[in-house]
């Protein structure tokens, strides 16, 4: 990464890789590890890190708005009914990442999301009965101590790819898992350590 701009950002210190770009900073500050409520929230983050994936994640961040706007705010009922010429209209617009795969992986998991709440299943409350307990969870020292997946990962990943899910394997899972809180990976001298408000194995269908 490059060196952090002292303009871009307060005083406090951060994880090291939120310090690279503006963009970083408010996403470190303001949303990642922080806990996801509703379903097009919980399947906007697992469709961005499916589109991240073999990328940087500044690459998918910045083009959030757009991803928004095409894929109709991640509404899973109306990415459900996306066809052939949605996809065609996808891969034309170079405002998103246009990999074939990741759109109909995308177009294919909304329709799992769907089959999840056919079954009973709540999106929220299926990812977050795979977080580990906290205390288990020990906090890393330093970005070096960062795992890139872990068996709680490991274990999601093949539970969604037995849902039908699509473009989750265990490291996207644990990226996941890092963004929407199921774990707390800030580093012990981040000023965000420990400030989860909540138990994340809590999250469930009635969550706001």
């Amino acid at each position: 990464m490059t060196s952090p701009d002292p303009a871009a950002h307060d005083d406090r210190p951060r994880c090291d890789w939120a310090l690279s770009a503006p963009d970083y900073v408010a996403y470190h500050d303001d949303e990642w590890g922080r806990p996801v409520h509703g379903t097009a929230a919980w399947f906007e983050r697992m469709s961005l890190e499916g589109f991240q994936s073999g990328l940087s994640w500044i690459v998918v961040l910045r083009k959030r708005p757009a991803f928004r706007e095409v894929f109709a705010g991640f509404d899973p009922d109306t990415v459900a009914r996306f066809g052939d010429d949605d996809v065609t209209r996808l891969l034309g617009d170079a405002r998103i990442v246009r990999n074939r795969m990741k759109i109909e992986a995308t177009i294919s998991n909304a329709r799992a999301v769907l089959d999840l709440l056919d079954a009973g299943d709540d999106l929220g409350a299926f990812l977050a009965s795979y977080a580990p307990d906290p205390a288990d969870h020990p906090r890393p020292a330093r970005l070096s101590d960062v795992p890139g997946s872990t068996p709680a990962s490991t274990a999601l990943s093949m539970a969604l790819k037995k849902r039908g899910f699509r473009f989750v394997g265990p490291t996207t899972c644990y990226a996941l898992m890092q963004a929407t809180g199921l774990v707390d990976d800030h580093v012990a001298y981040c000023w965000r350590a420990g400030a989860a408000p909540e138990d994340p194995r809590g999250t469930g269908p009635g969550s706001p």
